[in-house]
């Protein structure tokens, strides 16, 4: 097993390059090397800002868009139902990575952020990625600490990866 990434595009305004997701794959390694996550599986989703404004509404009941989304597997319900694979006599169990969760990205408003900041587009997008990936196992920006705990940790990525400002 290793920590994989699986994405899908749902927007029309950027291009979705092999380029791009080479990096983002590279973000991805690096922040799990870093957090000790070996393996999982991250789903990756370039939306529109209507896309994940309907999101926001409908799931944080926040009535705008924002830049990204995160939705941690490890969050579920209490009665949420456990999955059971019926495995015939002699056959292994399956061997499926854990769901780590599902990051959603704006690719508007990471484009106007991007302008906004003076960096680029795939620093924008890199810097959202990790963002979403520390969200799924944990971090949090809720007060001083825990912010600069994660833009530190954000920073230190983008870095290795050769996406600095």
């Amino acid at each position: 097993m290793s920590l994989q990434m699986v994405w899908s595009n749902e927007q029309e305004v950027l291009n979705i390059s092999e380029s791009l997701i080479s990096t983002l794959e590279a973000i991805l390694r690096k922040a799990g090397e870093a957090e000790g996550v070996h393996d999982g599986e991250v789903a990756l989703t370039f939306v529109t800002d209507e896309h994940i404004h309907e999101l926001n509404k409908q799931y944080r009941g926040i009535d705008r868009p924002t830049d990204v989304l995160s939705f941690a597997m490890n969050e579920g319900l209490e009665d949420e139902p456990e999955i059971v694979y019926e495995i015939g006599e002699g056959d292994a169990e399956p061997d499926l990575p854990e769901m780590l969760g599902d990051i959603i990205i704006s690719v508007e408003m990471a484009k106007r952020q991007s302008e906004e900041y003076g960096h680029s587009l795939e620093r924008e997008l890199g810097f959202l990625f990790v963002h979403g990936f520390l969200h799924l196992l944990g971090y949090d920006h809720q007060d001083d600490d825990s912010e600069a705990e994660m833009m530190g940790k954000q920073e230190v990525v983008l870095a290795e990866v050769g996406l600095t400002r």
